[in-house]
């Protein structure tokens, strides 16, 4: 079973932009059959997310921790206006949150989602 998460401070961004849940649902099953437009390493891949009125090449740049199975986790954003990348230093950062988000257990990643560390993605 596919689950896709968001963390707290996606979820921030996500308020401030016109991504929705489903399109994060789409950018993952995407995802799932190898539409991804780059691995950056370290358990983390780089997915464009169609804006309206502006389509993907306009749109948003979003950064998933995955083990490109079964664990989507969405953990940061950023509008292609904004900024054109994430520095090296940011990279390291994100790569190390993948690795401690994909280490979860099946019941610590409930406890997360119970808690608000993370919330489930959900249609």
């Amino acid at each position: 079973m596919i689950r896709a998460f968001k963390t707290r401070h996606f979820q921030r961004w996500m308020r401030k932009t016109e991504v929705t849940d489903s399109a994060l649902l789409e950018a993952v099953t995407e995802m799932a059959a190898g539409l991804i437009d780059a691995d950056l390493g370290g358990g983390v891949v780089k997915k464009r997310i169609g804006l309206a009125g502006r389509g993907k090449r306009g749109g948003a740049r979003t950064l998933v921790a995955t083990n490109k199975g079964n664990r989507w986790f969405f953990v940061f954003g950023f509008e292609k206006n904004e900024r054109d990348n994430i520095s090296d230093e940011e990279l390291e950062g994100l790569q190390a949150l993948a690795s401690s988000l994909l280490a979860l257990s099946a019941s610590r990643l409930d406890a997360a989602v119970t808690d608000g560390t993370l919330q489930e993605v959900s249609p």
